[in-house]
């Protein structure tokens, strides 16, 4: 079983966009008793609230539930509970750094690492382009799902 942990600052628009997305993929690609997955914060702003309206809006333009989710925050413990903690962006990844003291097993990571144009996913919180936020997400969903694919197929 490979786990999967989807992270951004407040776990209402990104990481859950990610979470609900790649989901789906894995669904659609029979592999759920394979891959799981889920999503949390760096920060504790959020936390208990449900996906923010507009990230909901967009995941069900795609057919996509979200429903029951809250965000939570980032622990200690989800290092040793994941195989892959990927951030949205780098303040993420420094925000997981901090919190683990490093990344001794090579978990971490960027979502968009798993696509052709590695970088940072734009939040939509600030710059309220949820379709754009949608486009890189789920492009780096893709590329993440194929390379699991391969190490599976192993």
């Amino acid at each position: 079983m490979k786990k999967v942990l989807f992270v951004c600052h407040g776990n209402i628009c990104r990481s859950p966009m990610a979470e609900f997305c790649f989901r789906e993929m894995v669904e659609k690609a029979g592999l759920s008793g394979e891959i799981q997955t889920a999503s949390a914060a760096t920060s504790g702003e959020e936390l208990g609230n449900p996906v923010y309206p507009p990230a909901r809006r967009q995941l069900e333009k795609q057919g996509i539930s979200c429903e029951g989710k809250r965000a939570r925050r980032l622990t200690r413990q989800d290092y040793q509970a994941y195989d892959l903690l990927l951030g949205m962006d780098r303040a993420n990844l420094r925000n997981m750094e901090r919190l683990f003291g490093g990344d001794p097993a090579g978990k971490l990571g960027l979502l968009l690492d798993y696509t052709d144009a590695p970088g940072e996913v734009a939040d939509p919180w600030y710059t309220g382009d949820f379709d754009a936020a949608w486009r890189d997400i789920s492009q780096g969903c893709q590329g993440l799902l194929s390379a699991l694919q391969g190490e599976l197929a192993r």
